[in-house]
């Protein structure tokens, strides 16, 4: 994950552009904000964040600018589901499955 945190509000940002591929800023602004009730400044700020942790990159193609993200979904799932193991299960992974096993379905 290119060595990054990415936060919960940022991940917002790069969900838009999981779920519909590269996107122009007005049409990524308007992917977030069907989701969250934010405002273009916020998303705006949150995405120059990703931009500057090497997350997510600007590019344009035939004119047009676009957001790319520069990790794939599972990539990203992958790197929390270790912080969440490291965090609380002291590296345990088996630790994890067993106590979601004994949870039950959520």
């Amino acid at each position: 994950m290119a060595g990054a945190h990415v936060t919960e509000a940022e991940s917002a940002v790069l969900e838009a552009l999981w779920r519909c591929g590269p996107l122009p800023p007005a049409r990524l602004i308007a992917e977030v904000k069907a989701r969250r009730a934010w405002g273009d400044a916020t998303i705006k700020t949150l995405l120059g964040r990703l931009m500057q942790k090497k997350i997510v990159r600007s590019a344009k193609t035939d004119g047009v600018l676009r957001y790319h993200p520069l990790i794939d979904r599972q990539a990203y799932v992958a790197g929390e589901i270790d912080q969440l193991v490291a965090r609380l299960f002291d590296g345990d992974a088996a630790a994890l499955a067993a106590f979601l096993a004994a949870r039950g379905p959520a």
